[in-house]
Parts: C-alpha cells; sequence; structure tokens
C-alpha cells in the first residue's frame, strides 16, 4: 500500500480515555452484543478514539454519546449487516432496516425481540436531552440514508451483482455510514449550523467529498483482514479488478488516484468556502477537515482493521508516514464517475 496523502491537521479530544472506558461499561450493560467475542471486537473499534479526532473539543458528555453510536453502529453492521445472516438477504434486511429506523425516531417503538433496538433508542435519547430538534432531526435523516446504503450492498449481493465504479461510488458514500458521522458533529460540538449555509452545493460537496475520501480509505484499512478472511465483494478495489480487469496491486494504485483527486478538490473548494464562513459553520468546515484525517489516522492503527486472528490484538502505536504530494492532482472531474462531477462545477457557491 502506498502511503496516504492527507496535508490535514491531526487533533484528538483530551477525554478520549475517560470515554472509553464510560463506553466499555455502557456496552456491557447494553445487551446489544451477544458474545464475549462480539465484545471484544466492538471494543477493538476504539470509537472512542475515532470521535474524539472529528470532535477534539466537544465535553465529556457530548463526546460519550456520540461515540456510543459508532460502537453501535459497528456492531450492528458486523452483526446485520456485512457477514451475518442477512448479509445476502435483502427482504428481510430492508424490513429490519425499516423497523430499527423507526424504533431511533419514535421511542415507544417496541423492539420486537431485536437487541440493537433498545440500545440505539438509549442513544437517541441522549442526543435529545442536549442536543436541538434540528439537530436531531438532521441526524435521523442521515441514519435513513445510512440504512438505505446497506440495503443497496446487500441488494447487490444477493443477487451477485458487482456494480461499476459510478455505482459503487454512490453507493458507498451512504454505505460507509458517513453521512450520520458527519452530522453528529453538531450533537457533539452544540453548534447549529444554519439551513441556508448547512445545504448549500458548496458545503454539500464537501460534506460528501469528505465522506468518500474517508469511505476509500476504510476500504484500504479493511482490505488485508477482509483478503485473509474471504470477504472481498464489494470494495473499491474488487470493483476495479472487475471491471476494468486490474490486477490488485494496479487496483490499489488506481484507487489511491481516485481518492486523491477527491481530496485535492476538496483542499481546494474548501479554501474557497472557509473565508466567508460564520462562526458555525466555519467549525463544521473544520469538522469536516479532522474526520478526514482522524480517520485515516484511526485505520492505520485501530485493532479492528490490524488484527486477522479470531480476536483482537492490542492497537499499533507505531508512528505514521504519510505521502508527501498527491498522487493524481488533477482539477478534472472523475472519469467514469458522473454521479459525482458536479463536485467540480466551477459555478459553486
Amino acid at each position: 500500500m502506498p502511503d496516504l496523502y492527507c496535508p490535514l491537521e491531526s487533533a484528538i479530544n483530551r477525554r478520549v480515555r475517560e470515554v472509553e472506558l464510560g463506553a466499555a461499561r455502557w456496552i456491557r450493560d447494553s445487551g446489544m452484543c451477544a458474545s464475549g467475542d462480539e465484545t471484544a471486537w466492538v471494543l477493538a473499534t476504539h470509537s472512542g478514539d475515532f470521535f474524539g479526532r472529528f470532535a477534539p473539543t466537544a465535553d465529556e458528555d457530548r463526546l460519550l454519546a456520540t461515540s456510543l453510536w459508532v460502537y453501535w453502529g459497528f456492531a450492528f453492521d458486523d452483526a446485520r449487516c456485512d457477514n451475518g445472516p442477512l448479509s445476502t438477504r435483502p427482504a428481510q434486511f430492508n424490513a429490519l432496516a425499516g423497523r430499527v429506523q423507526r424504533a431511533a425516531e419514535a421511542p415507544s417503538a417496541d423492539d420486537n425481540g431485536e437487541r440493537f433496538v433498545r440500545p440505539l433508542q438509549n442513544i437517541v435519547g441522549l442526543f435529545r436531552s442536549f442536543g436541538t430538534p434540528t439537530q436531531v432531526r438532521r441526524f435521523l435523516h442521515a441514519h435513513r440514508a445510512w440504512l438505505s446504503g446497506v440495503a443497496w450492498q446487500i441488494g447487490n449481493q444477493a443477487r451477485g451483482h458487482m456494480p461499476g465504479l459510478d455505482d459503487y461510488l454512490a453507493m458507498r458514500l451512504l454505505s460507509c455510514g458517513g453521512e450520520p458521522t458527519f452530522a453528529m458533529l453538531e450533537l457533539a460540538t452544540g453548534a447549529e449550523v444554519a439551513d441556508g449555509e448547512l445545504h448549500r452545493p458548496a458545503v454539500r460537496a464537501l460534506t460528501e467529498m469528505a465522506i468518500m475520501v474517508a469511505g476509500l480509505d476504510n476500504d484500504r484499512h479493511s482490505l488485508r483482514k477482509e483478503l485473509s478472511h474471504g470477504h472481498t465483494d464489494q470494495n473499491i478495489y474488487s470493483v476495479l479488478m472487475h471491471h476494468r480487469q486490474m490486477s490488485l496491486q494496479e487496483a490499489v494504485e488506481e484507487a489511491t488516484r481516485i481518492r486523491d483527486r477527491i481530496l485535492v478538490r476538496f483542499l481546494e473548494l474548501h479554501d474557497r468556502v472557509r473565508p466567508g464562513a460564520g462562526a458555525a459553520l466555519g467549525g463544521y468546515l473544520q469538522g469536516l477537515r479532522h474526520g478526514i484525517r482522524g480517520n485515516a489516522e484511526w485505520g492505520l492503527r485501530v485493532p479492528r482493521y490490524l488484527s486477522l486472528g479470531r480476536l483482537p490484538d492490542p492497537a499499533e502505536d507505531a508512528p505514521l508516514t504519510w505521502a508527501q504530494a498527491p498522487s493524481d492532482s488533477s482539477a478534472r472531474p472523475l472519469p467514469g464517475a458522473p454521479s459525482l462531477a458536479w463536485w467540480w462545477d466551477r459555478d459553486l457557491a
């Protein structure tokens, strides 16, 4: 793997250790893990460290609540999405996703025996206790988007379909979980961006690019483990190998160019939008930067991706090296990805 290009500042919340200890107690009491092994792998996501890099200024209570959703999301993904019994049964997964989403929206909804429902309701209850109605609603909309992307992915798996590059990238924007993760920035910091600013095309493009860079980085982080377990159905590398007849190494190099071109565009557009942003929007844009860098740092060290055995190994603590220049700095839209081409529109505002 080539070194990652990421010329963004590194930061981490000083309360991460306390948050991870509190999260471990909550996870063990929540009932969402069916075994000790499941609990070990969920804890090995180090989701407090992960989101502490997205929100380095959040207070401890807010960081704990938002980190709990990341832990919950990894647990749900492992048991119900990627490799669980519903991973090739789209009808059954869609029914579950609908119940889970409604339970997040309605505190009175019954769990119907689904072990992930009550913990999710507890987390969203924490969000309601300190977030504004707008912030909570934005998170719930993003949560629905994530589940729709997972349903798309499972549908492909069920029919043995390898999506083309454009479909894969559009699906990955949703299925990687970036929508709810970045929506939690407002909940973590307390700052609410006005609708007119958050939904500007340029800000939406920046959000989507941050999600995509992080999603492609996660494809990279998880590749070694997926190869060792035979779980390589849909990722950026399998898409390129299948549709462009590339070797794995060629696919790695091409995926790196795709990722770097998107990051270069993010940096350029960010630097045009940021000077005119108010305090709330400026904080949100900084959160996108922290998220890209933090996700990269976390993924290069976290046991979830580095451990190949039955149980997770300790986290890595070796120094990280970074590429000094992007592998592709073209200012043109990605070829073969028309659904993303609007990110490069010159008149984005």
